[in-house]
């Protein structure tokens, strides 16, 4: 079989029209024509809204045109929800069946079943009655590809895929025991997550497990830089409206390529912001406007992510990733692969996971620190941070070390450690120390729980460097933009307030974490990368038994040319 080429548009109008603006179908997926060719069956896994569907509606439509094979695309996103075994196969039994309708293919709609006839056998050989009937019937050879197939859990996916093994062992038997040559299962996840998902249960797969099936799980890849700038070019062609090279850049700096932030960056600079002015150029500066509208509107695709940082799994993974702690006991394990899988996050060049993309990076840290920043309403006071030129970093860090000595001797504690004994606690240390904050006693317990109501609770490292996150965006309020990064394994999180086209960097550093030499050293080659000749290096020392007055430090010293300040928290 043939490579599929890139899809030119045969529109003569613009490419992002509001209703829909999903740019042409790449080859994103390598070695889905050697699987088929080879009759395996396979895996294909990307993250959501990465064009799965939309590739292989144009995968299937190719391999029907060819004319050697007949492809069905099958969504089981209906499945979702699902645990009674009967209904899940009868439910599927009905897509497969709508899918040879719809198929436009008049083989399959020929084969269909009356919506009130479909085949009643047992819930075990449902489905694989029904692909052995199609693969017999038809006078070429068959490939299903079961999109959403990660829709399916517990009885009904082993069901399912019991049956698959079974046909796939007995297809060459005999002329009777047909059955699909290749097979594709397409959602979001590896097969192995769905081996773990499986295994949550009491469910046995017993000595012949179905998932033995699989040959090779291929996955989606995202644009290349190259491919968004000829995607964008496409749009050039159809409207006349240019992208300048410096936009490109951007678009990829903010999406690395995911195919909906490329698409959505796209329809927010053309449709949103230039009002379909097709004559007005796409600058990097318009592309950074809509990068941030759509970090601040979350969208459906982006408000999603929220969901996803309260799950187990991932907050395993995260809180390594937003603390910048190693995480080594992460390197192989199935959560990571799941994290990774979903999109969440991708490898650096030393295997270490970092956010995927700088939107999802943005949205992430905000979406953590949303109800910090609700708890810190009217217990920050005014803070004079800069003087229209210039931003007094170092005196915000002072207030931060203050506000930190009032409520930070909590954060050590987990919340389940927590016991009757707080509220005494918190009064005998707010009693102790001098308030640079407007803060009572009850101001304070009410901050705490909230704090830990929305974070603490769940993301035990990360707390300390997404409280200073929020605390930094609180006091700039938007006349700034607080940049951050996230890297796991470096054992620190940059950040970076820029203001005046002036780069303010901040490291964030767990003491112990990472040695104070290495740190500094770290630091100066930011510095050196930048262009500053300042920074701050932050280091939240979690030893309960220090008092504060050991914790709570400033030291100034010289790294080469550079001036950097060690904040002690």
């Amino acid at each position: 079989m043939t490579n599929p080429t890139i899809k030119q548009f045969n529109t003569t109008g613009p490419c992002f029209p509001e209703d829909h603006y999903m740019l042409p179908v790449l080859p994103r997926i390598q070695g889905v024509d050697e699987m088929i060719s080879g009759k395996y069956y396979f895996i294909i896994h990307a993250p959501r809204q990465s064009g799965k569907t939309t590739y292989l509606q144009y995968l299937t439509r190719r391999i029907n045109s060819e004319g050697n094979i007949y492809a069905l695309n099958c969504s089981l996103a209906t499945l979702k929800g699902l645990t009674d075994r009967d209904e899940a196969m009868t439910t599927m039994a009905a897509q497969l069946n709508r899918a040879l309708k719809i198929s436009g293919v008049e083989a399959f709609k020929k084969l269909a079943f009356p919506d009130d006839s479909l085949p009643q056998s047992d819930a075990s050989v449902k489905i694989s009655n029904i692909l052995n009937y199609l693969s017999v019937k038809l006078d070429k050879d068959l490939i299903v590809f079961f999109d959403e197939a990660d829709s399916m859990t517990e009885i009904p996916l082993v069901t399912f895929l019991s049956q698959i093994r079974d046909g796939y062992i007995d297809r060459n038997v005999s002329p009777e025991s047909k059955f699909p040559r290749s097979m594709a299962l397409v959602g979001m996840r590896d097969i192995r997550d769905y081996l773990t998902q499986v295994r949550s249960n009491t469910t046995s797969l017993g000595l012949a497990s179905p998932f033995n099936v699989k040959k090779e799980a291929l996955t989606l890849a995202n644009f290349s830089r190259d491919e968004i700038g000829i995607l964008y070019q496409q749009h050039t062609i159809a409207s006349g409206q240019v992208f300048e090279s410096e936009a490109v850049a951007r678009a990829w700096y903010w999406s690395k390529g995911q195919p909906w932030l490329v698409n959505a960056l796209a329809y927010e600079c053309v449709v949103k912001i230039l009002k379909k002015n097709y004559a007005e150029t796409v600058t990097a500066n318009i592309m950074d406007q809509a990068a941030e509208a759509i970090i601040k509107n979350r969208t459906t695709h982006i408000d999603s992510l929220k969901e996803r940082l309260k799950e187990p799994r991932v907050i395993k993974v995260m809180d390594s990733v937003f603390a910048g702690t190693p995480g080594v006991l992460l390197h192989n394990s199935d959560d990571r692969q799941y994290c990774l899988d979903l999109g969440l996050v991708v490898e650096d060049g030393d295997s270490n996971l970092c956010p995927a993309n700088a939107i999802y990076s943005e949205v992430m840290s905000r979406l953590l620190t949303d109800e910090i920043q609700l708890a810190l309403d009217n217990k920050i006071s005014n803070i004079r941070w800069h003087d229209d030129k210039i931003v007094y970093m170092s005196e915000i860090l002072k207030q931060f070390q203050l506000f930190w000595r009032q409520n930070g001797f909590t954060f050590p504690l987990r919340i389940n450690e927590l016991d009757s004994k707080t509220h005494e606690v918190i009064k005998k240390e707010l009693e102790s120390l001098p308030l640079a904050f407007e803060l009572n006693e009850r101001d304070s317990l009410t901050f705490i729980g909230r704090v830990k109501d929305a974070i603490a609770r769940q993301y035990d490292e990360a707390v300390y460097s997404l409280l200073l996150l929020a605390f930094l965006q609180k006091v700039v309020n938007s006349d700034a933009l607080v940049h951050r990064e996230f890297a796991q394994g470096r054992g620190a999180v940059d950040l970076c307030v820029i203001f005046k086209g002036r780069q303010y960097i901040v490291e964030v550093k767990l003491y112990g974490q990472k040695s104070l030499e290495e740190s500094l050293e770290q630091v100066a080659r930011y510095l050196d990368t930048s262009g500053e000749k300042e920074a701050w290096l932050v280091v939240f020392d979690r030893d309960r038994n220090k008092t504060w007055d050991d914790k709570i430090t400033w030291e100034t010293i010289q790294v080469n040319k550079f001036t950097i300040h060690i904040v002690g928290c």
